[in-house]
């Protein structure tokens, strides 16, 4: 497959910390994390053939459900980023996706996102089947990544760990 990368995850894009995403700590502020990720998120769906365009033409989208972020390490200005992701879990309407940003010199996991993603038909505003052409794309890569090894940080809770 093209975009998959020499680990077998989807190569969903590249960025660069920009100075408006840093906040007063002098890193990256916590939502922007999501808004990189959310431009990762494009390039999966893109890749599928239900991006914007997509939405254009068929009046319908990929919404979020739920979504889960961790900080893993921080960036700083410049940083160059880089992001893979990977299908969790799939079905007609689902995809569960799990997204992987490394600073993209230096090599570190500096976050990851994991997010439910719903395919909806935006005139009934309801869930609704991937078109044929997106679903064979969305079996295709989830199969492959189903033949991957286990991922750590997949379903993951909020607690306080007691010792």
């Amino acid at each position: 497959m093209a975009d998959m990368n020499d680990d077998g995850w989807f190569d969903s894009g590249r960025a660069v910390v920009r100075s408006d995403w840093i906040d007063y700590n002098g890193h990256m502020n916590v939502g922007y994390y999501v808004v990189a990720f959310d431009q990762a998120t494009e390039a999966v769906c893109a890749h599928f053939g239900v991006g914007e365009a997509y939405r254009r033409e068929a009046n319908a989208s990929m919404f979020v459900v739920e979504a889960h972020v961790t900080y893993d390490r921080e960036v700083l200005e410049a940083a160059p980023l880089a992001f893979r992701s990977r299908i969790v879990d799939f079905d007609a309407k689902r995809f569960h996706l799990l997204h992987r940003m490394f600073h993209a010199e230096q090599g570190y996991l500096a976050a990851t996102n994991e997010l439910m993603c719903l395919h909806v038909d935006l005139a009934q505003r309801r869930s609704a089947p991937f078109p044929p052409v997106a679903m064979t794309k969305v079996q295709s890569l989830g199969e492959a990544h189903g033949r991957l090894a286990p991922t750590d940080g997949v379903g993951r809770s909020i607690r306080i760990r007691r010792r």
